[in-house]
């Protein structure tokens, strides 16, 4: 008997599917093409279209096989993600100079999930950003194009940095 079902509802249109295969033309799907900060055949790093407090700018990251919970990574997959929420971090910290980050991730709706794929939250942190007391909103598509590029221009630094 499997532990727990799943939440998506038949036919999902998963929008982070959709923007790991290059297309977010269903109108549904807020994200953008110029969203990705990174992308292998097991990961993708994008900006998340939704922001918190007065700091915009966390970033997501995801695998590119549809997964839709925590407890459907193998050891691997969940590893790597581990591996890039450290490198995020960092870039971050290259890119922003935030004070500190945070990591948090949910399952199913009564943990708060609101997509039906996995995503690991990655968010840099101010003393003044109060972020567990803020409420959700829209980011603009400009704002996360210009936060990606940055983001993307220092975790290349960091992954270069690791290969040497």
């Amino acid at each position: 008997m499997p532990l727990w079902t799943s939440h998506a509802p038949e036919g999902y249109p998963c929008p982070f599917c959709d923007l790991a295969r290059g297309d977010v033309s269903d109108p549904y799907n807020r994200c953008e093409l110029t969203d990705l900060v990174f992308q292998d055949e097991e990961l993708m790093v994008f900006m998340a279209c939704d922001g918190f407090g007065p700091h915009e700018g966390h970033a997501m990251i995801s695998p590119i096989a549809h997964r839709e919970a925590l407890y459907d990574l193998d050891d691997h997959l969940l590893a790597r993600i581990g591996i890039m929420s450290r490198d995020v971090a960092l870039a971050m910290k290259l890119a922003w100079k935030p004070e500190g980050t945070s990591v948090r991730q949910h399952n199913e709706p009564a943990g708060n999930q609101h997509v039906w794929h996995y995503h690991l939250h990655v968010f840099p942190r101010y003393s003044d950003d109060m972020l567990y007391r803020q409420v959700r909103h829209p980011v603009a598509v400009q704002t996360r194009a210009t936060k990606a590029r940055q983001l993307a221009a220092a975790l290349s630094e960091v992954l270069a940095a690791k290969r040497r």
